[in-house]
């Protein structure tokens, strides 16, 4: 009993840490960019049941945020032209629910922003069982440490959006699946039924589960050696058989959840919103699918969800507008996804899968058997690591050919099973004594050289990486959506390599609101980049500021926020054509004084 309590005491204390650092560091960001959508969505969903809002995204994730605000008596006004008129209004929705109807806007954001956290928590322990029963304590206790002083996580578990969702979805709906290929029964399929549907129910992304379970099946019936090729084949269709029944019942699932969304949405004004918003959709006869489920009262539900979905392939194919490397594209780039991920999750992380991979190429190169058949009994016998790598290879591949480059967020589901392999190979490479029989006294002290002597660097090594990442994650407190490692400049000059959800997504609107306040400074003008209210924030001392104002002949306090500033900045790449009147070239000559956090730079510009 006392083992089991200490093996259960670590993972608590690490995933406790990780939920103080979330929730403390929280409490004084603004609304960062995406809440201004995902907030008011939330809030209709659950008290209106309809989903006019937002529909790119799937509800679920949205639906867990805004339970706890059952019974607070927040007002939502539905007599505004956002809602009443018009399409997707849910910026404008959100700005008015937020900031002009009365709400207590910090109140509304700490209620909504709980769930995600506590979800986050519940997803480090996932993983914590997950890796106990497959690999053992030390394996777990390792991927749990990875993940909850990983600053990504930390950053963007504190937000009401998707990315933690999705995190959560590919765990549960791979787990699920794996758990089903090795015991194919009635009860497996209906849990990988419904992780399937709680999946796609999280984020539309999570389309790519289908393949990726494909991608299983075929390796999962290849390697039953034991059998003939038609014994293969054989269980390769009836786990196919079963997988479409896996789907179904996720399809069920999704139909029953948007019933609830679209009960109160008109179905006049469902078709005349999904109709406008997929007109520029690249195939007219893949957008009618969408809008004919829509006219059928049965589907209905299943049309919001085609919506939804094919509005996310629209948003993809058309890119994104982003700052990375001193250029402003909207092409996307293919080292953006990888140089991130390197820049902005700890060195130490690094350096432990560098000994992970080294670890495990020499294990391959030293085996005894190379050949197919060593291939593919590998492959069963690691099955677990060999579904980690399918899913890491199919989500990279598609997020670095995709020109839609939102940030390392949109990699984020990835992560735990990155934690996973790193932590199973460096555990290993830990524990990489010979394992042969003792023979004499002298085999037994060799035993015990190798174990309590010659491992003791590497052990001290590991433990050095484990110090070294978790004081650089306390170090970052409370600025983690800015964090980059000491390679990508660190909290004070990652903005130079990328900002937006990377560095600089509106948190900081409170703390220059502090900074105004304890400078006593009585106008400032700002161009803000996030979900926050200037106005409500810094009352009559706000003045908008417009590049196309150029430099201001008055001199006076002005700040602008990082995005803006970097894509005002950099130059646009061949093709890309920026508006001259976004250019700020000419505060180029001029040195900030101060920052709001790290994200918001202010200047006390002189008369010119």
């Amino acid at each position: 009993m006392t083992f089991s309590l200490r093996s259960y005491a670590v993972p608590l204390a690490l995933l406790g840490v990780m939920l103080v650092l979330m929730f403390a560091s929280s409490t004084n960001d603004a609304a960062i960019m995406d809440e201004l959508a995902h907030v008011p969505a939330a809030y209709s969903y659950i008290f209106l049941k309809d989903a006019r809002l937002n529909p790119e995204h799937p509800p679920l994730i949205k639906d867990i945020a805004a339970l706890p605000l059952i019974g607070q008596g927040f007002f939502f006004p539905t007599d505004t032209k956002a809602w009443r008129e018009d399409i997707n209004g849910q910026w404008t929705q959100g700005a008015t629910f937020l900031y002009e109807a009365g709400n207590d806007p910090a109140k509304i954001l700490r209620i909504m922003r709980l769930p995600m956290m506590l979800l986050a928590v519940l997803l480090g322990w996932m993983l914590w069982l997950f890796s106990r029963r497959h690999f053992g304590e030390r394996v777990a206790f390792l991927a749990t440490f990875l993940y909850a002083f990983s600053p990504t996580f930390i950053a963007h578990a504190r937000f009401v959006t998707t990315d933690l969702g999705a995190a959560v979805a590919f765990f549960i709906g791979i787990v699920a699946f794996v758990r089903f290929l090795g015991e194919p029964n009635g009860r497996n399929i209906v849990l990988a039924g419904l992780a399937f549907g709680i999946a796609e129910l999280l984020k539309f992304s999570l389309i790519l589960l289908i393949p990726i379970y494909g991608i299983l099946l075929v390796a999962w019936a290849v390697t039953r050696v034991q059998l003939s090729w038609g014994g293969r084949i054989k269980i390769f269709l009836g786990l196919v058989l079963k997988t479409a029944l896996i789907i179904l019942i996720g399809v069920a699932l999704i139909w029953f959840v948007y019933l609830w969304h679209v009960w109160n949405y008109p179905a006049e004004r469902e078709l005349r919103d999904a109709t406008h918003l997929l007109g520029s959709f690249q195939s007219h006869a893949v957008a009618d699918i969408a809008l004919e489920f829509i006219q059928t009262p049965l589907l209905r539900p299943l049309g919001q969800y085609l919506l939804g979905l094919f509005m996310v392939l629209q948003r993809a194919a058309g890119g994104n507008t982003q700052y990375f490397l001193g250029e402003v594209s909207n092409g996307g780039d293919a080292w953006y996804f990888p140089l991130l991920y390197l820049l902005k999750e700890p060195l130490a992380l690094h350096v432990l899968t560098l000994i992970a991979i080294a670890f495990a190429t020499a294990r391959v190169f030293g085996a005894k058997k190379k050949s197919l058949t060593a291939v593919l009994a590998w492959v069963r016998d690691h099955f677990i690591e060999f579904a980690s790598i399918a899913f890491i290879a199919v989500y990279w591949t598609s997020s670095i050919i995709s020109p839609l480059n939102i940030g390392v967020r949109h990699v984020l589901p990835t992560f735990p099973f990155i934690f996973l392999l790193v932590a199973r190979q460096v555990v290993a490479w830990l524990r990489s004594w010979h394992t042969s029989d003792i023979a004499s006294w002298w085999d037994w002290l060799r035993r015990i050289y190798e174990i309590y002597i010659a491992s003791l660097p590497r052990y001290l090594l590991v433990s050095a990486l484990v110090l070294w990442q978790a004081s650089s994650v306390l170090a970052a407190f409370p600025y983690y959506l800015s964090y980059f490692n000491e390679a990508g400049g660190g909290l004070e000059n990652g903005y130079q390599i990328a900002v937006d959800s990377n560095y600089d997504w509106g948190q900081d609107l409170r703390r220059l609101g502090d900074y105004v306040r304890a400078n006593n400074i009585s106008e400032i003008g700002l161009f803000y980049f996030g979900g926050g209210s200037p106005r409500h924030e810094l009352g009559d001392r706000f003045r908008m500021w417009w590049p196309a104002q150029g430099p201001p002949k008055d001199g006076g306090w002005y700040a602008i926020s990082a995005t803006f500033q970097m894509g005002a900045f950099g130059p646009a790449v061949r093709g890309f054509v920026k508006n001259p009147q976004d250019s700020f070239d000419w505060l180029k000559t001029y040195e900030p004084v101060a920052r709001a956090g790290t994200s918001i730079f202010i200047y006390h510009l002189p008369p010119r």
